[in-house]
């Protein structure tokens, strides 16, 4: 659902507002413009390092300065309950936490020319009718490259059309090419560790998933020495290596996903917020970090070790990686990625553990300390895969509203959801098609929803509004990556964008959640909006899973333009407190990358209807504002905009 510009590291605020170190790299736009020049991906990790005492040193500076202000500011409203902490997200975390509300004054907005009451209506049933036109098994889950892209992209067009937008694309067409190659892998030989006399066979998407990046018939590993790497973590700001003065190259490594759980030293049963991020992930525990790791240390395969809890999602979403996997084409043909990538579950690794001697638990608990060395298991691994391989042109779809003022008309507010899911696979309870309801057929019916209320507002707005959707989110934020490096429109001109990824199908909440709440001052204008509706700002509730990088917004945001990644909130009208909570559980539980993402009967968009009023009005009055937003004091992504602005 959610997942991952040149690599560069600078100091950022967190979702919740805490003061980090982010890598600006990850599976988006750094993979596109790393692999041009695999080498440089070093260098990236080598200039975050050097400039990491730099930047703490600012974040102390900062928080120090802003301290003083801190009594007399409003405090944003604490996000809700406790959560475990889990995986999937990017950037490393800065030593010197501190809360957004303490280190990042609002901005102060005029009053709104145009009341949020006086603003045309969203209709929810409309947005429904998308959400089932789109989720329809028609559209066959809507995988590009297949006939559910054809008709996801005519349906989007033709939408367009009905409204009568512009065309997106200068060159007069409502689509964007996005050149992609598409892999599937096939188990030529099952993965096998032998010791000895001893061997272990794991079955092939039971226990094991794993795919190649390269772009080649096959590959493999043959003989390799397992070794246990931890966290596969290398974070010199945090003093942490787990790879120590171990020789890598050529061998598995087998590594645990998300970052080090370090207690607290003041309270046990909390994480240590000054080592990685506390129970918010930092990009050392993104899976996609343990892959390049793996690949600038010339491991010849890396196998992370899946726990549901630790991940924050099922075996079942890793299963879904033996479907058609997309990438965008390199130059090297992916070479300088590890020949195996993929997952085992945890049985598999208990049982691999044993056959090295060693007791899986009790290294776990080792790898959780700067003392920790690598631990060879005396095993060689063995496996084969084979790939399908086919080049496809996917496309973003984009349509344009033009700006009413002459001299602003020319800088753009960009909405964006993303079409794609993951079309027809692995049947579950005999049903293969994934239909993405709610991810993302939701958002794109949302965006679609808010473009008709573009329409119909008065005045219209001075500057131009882009409506982006964008294909291949889910084979890793593909579409948004390579609109980012290769813009319709100048990114520097580009005022925000705003993604939608995901709805509210629960009812009508008093909050709305902000992934990164505290970046930008997009967040401000929010606030201002949800303040029409008496609703507040929560920060992100699941900060432990990343998700601030795992959605589109986040290749925006690498390139320097202000993003807002909305969510839905979770203090619901007329619940129990951990009501929200809960159905989100649900939902990653039983409908996330499920076929049974489908439209319930108990959906009740009225909350959804509320958000997007809010994120309409947050559009329209950056496109009549007097100045563009911009990301607050210290965030990473500043010095990039501020670069962009000259």
């Amino acid at each position: 659902m959610k997942t991952t510009d040149s690599g560069a590291i600078v100091l950022v605020t967190d979702r919740e507002g805490t003061v980090r170190l982010h890598r600006r790299s990850c599976r988006g736009a750094i993979q596109f413009e790393g692999r041009l020049a695999r080498h440089g991906e070093a260098n990236d990790m080598e200039y975050f390092r050097m400039h990491t005492i730099r930047a703490l040193v600012a974040a102390s500076l900062a928080a120090f300065v802003l301290a003083s202000f801190a009594c007399s500011r409003k405090e944003e409203p604490a996000a809700s309950a406790s959560q475990p902490a889990s995986t999937a997200a990017q950037p490393a975390a800065s030593p010197a936490p501190a809360p957004a509300s303490a280190a990042q004054p609002s901005t102060a907005l005029p009053a709104p020319a145009v009341p949020l009451a006086s603003l045309p209506k969203i209709d929810p049933q409309r947005v429904l009718q998308h959400i089932k036109v789109m989720s329809s098994n028609k559209f066959e889950g809507r995988a590009p490259g297949t006939n559910g892209e054809e008709l996801s992209v005519a349906y989007i067009e033709t939408q367009f059309q009905d409204l009568k937008l512009k065309p997106g694309n200068p060159d007069g067409t409502f689509v964007q090419k996005v050149p992609l190659v598409g892999i599937t892998a096939t188990n030529t030989r099952p993965l096998t560790f032998v010791k000895g006399s001893q061997a272990l066979g794991l079955k092939w998407k039971d226990d094991v998933v794993a795919w190649t990046k390269h772009v080649a018939d096959s590959a493999s590993i043959a003989k390799s020495d397992v070794i246990f790497a931890g966290y596969g973590v290398e974070a010199p700001e945090f003093n942490w290596n787990d790879f120590k003065d171990v020789e890598v190259k050529g061998k598995t490594i087998v590594v645990l996903v998300n970052d080090p759980p370090v207690p607290d030293p003041a309270d046990a049963a909390k994480l240590d917020p000054r080592t990685f991020g506390g129970k918010a992930m930092t990009y050392y525990g993104r899976w996609t970090y343990k892959f390049e790791e793996g690949a600038r240390k010339g491991a010849a395969a890396v196998l992370i070790v899946h726990e549901a809890e630790r991940a924050g999602y099922p075996f079942s979403v890793v299963q879904g990686n033996l479907n058609e996997k997309f990438d965008i084409v390199t130059p090297d043909k992916n070479m300088g990625r590890v020949n195996i990538e993929g997952w085992i579950t945890t049985e598999a690794a208990r049982k691999l553990f044993a056959l090295g001697g060693q007791d899986y638990d009790a290294l776990k608990k080792k790898a959780v300390s700067r003392d920790f060395t690598p631990v060879p298991l005396s095993v060689q691994a063995t496996m084969s895969i084979a790939n399908k391989l086919r080049t496809i042109e996917s496309r973003n779809v984009v349509a344009k509203l033009e700006g009413s003022d002459p001299a602003l008309k020319d800088e753009y507010v960009a909405y964006s959801a993303h079409w794609d899911h993951l079309g027809v696979g692995a049947p579950v309870k005999g049903d293969s098609i994934y239909n993405g309801a709610l991810d993302n057929a939701s958002g794109v019916g949302t965006v679609l929803e808010i473009a008709r209320a573009f329409t119909e507002v008065k005045p219209q707005p001075k500057r131009s509004i882009l409506f982006l959707m964008v294909t291949a989110e889910e084979q890793g934020l593909l579409g948004s990556q390579y609109y980012s490096v290769t813009p319709l429109y100048p990114l520097a001109k580009t005022a925000a964008n705003i993604n939608i990824d995901g709805i509210n199908q629960w009812g009508k909440t008093k909050d709305i959640t902000v992934i990164g709440l505290g970046a930008s001052d997009l967040d401000d204008y929010l606030r201002q909006a949800a303040q029409e509706q008496n609703r507040t700002l929560t920060a992100d509730p699941e900060a432990e899973k990343g998700f601030y990088y795992r959605s589109d917004h986040f290749n925006f945001a690498k390139q320097g333009v202000p993003a807002l990644d909305p969510d839905s909130g979770v203090d619901f009208v007329g619940k129990p407190a951990d009501w929200g909570k809960k159905k989100r559980d649900e939902y990653t539980e039983h409908d996330y990358h499920a076929p049974s993402d489908e439209v319930k009967p108990d959906w009740d968009l009225s909350g959804a209807a509320e958000d997007a009023q809010l994120l309409f009005a947050v559009g329209y009055r950056v496109a009549n504002a007097d100045k563009l937003p911009e990301w607050k004091p210290g965030n990473e992504f500043k010095a990039k905009r501020d670069a962009m602005r000259k």
